[in-house]
Parts: structure tokens; sequence; C-alpha cells
């Protein structure tokens, strides 16, 4: 009997991480969350929109209306600058 409480008790220990409403090992959530993620990057801008009912795309003018870049350098080149956030791009787009 103790054997098997051992058994239980390393299962549990293994079980230490949360993905949604299951407990899972290391192994198993890194491929439960590389699911999720391939499953919605395409539709990732939607989903913004959706879950925050537009808010995000109003966060992201007022950042970059702050940031102001110039349309043309003083030499008359085209301004250039990099998103390094990573994500979709979606604020290097505006």
């Amino acid at each position: 009997m103790a054997a098997g409480n051992d058994r239980r008790t390393a299962k549990a220990e293994e079980m230490r991480h949360s993905f949604g409403f299951r407990k899972v090992g290391d192994g198993e959530k890194q491929a439960l969350v590389d699911d999720v993620f391939h499953k919605v990057a395409g539709r990732y801008d939607i989903m913004n929109d959706l879950m925050s009912a537009g808010m995000h795309r109003l966060w992201k003018d007022a950042m970059v209306a702050r940031l102001a870049p110039p349309r043309r350098s003083p030499v008359g080149r085209q301004w250039r600058s990099l998103d390094v956030a990573g994500g979709t791009g979606d604020i290097a787009m505006r």
C-alpha cells in the first residue's frame, strides 16, 4: 500500500502545471501551448478585435501618435522604425 501512495505522490508532483482546468506535466504543457498558438496565430488580430471590442487598436494608434514618427527624414529619405516587440507587426504597419 505504501508503494501505491509513493506512485500517486510522484505522479502528483509531475503534474505541477495548470492548463485550463487540468494539471499537466512539463512536456505536455509545452505541447498543449504550442498547439493553441498554431491554431490561433493566423487569426490573432481578429481575436484581439473581438476580445477587446477594438480597444487594442485605439491604444496602439495612440501610442504611434505619441511617438510621432515623421513621414520623411530631414534629408528627404523615408523614415523607418523597427518594431522589436514581435507579435503580428500590426504596430509597425501604422
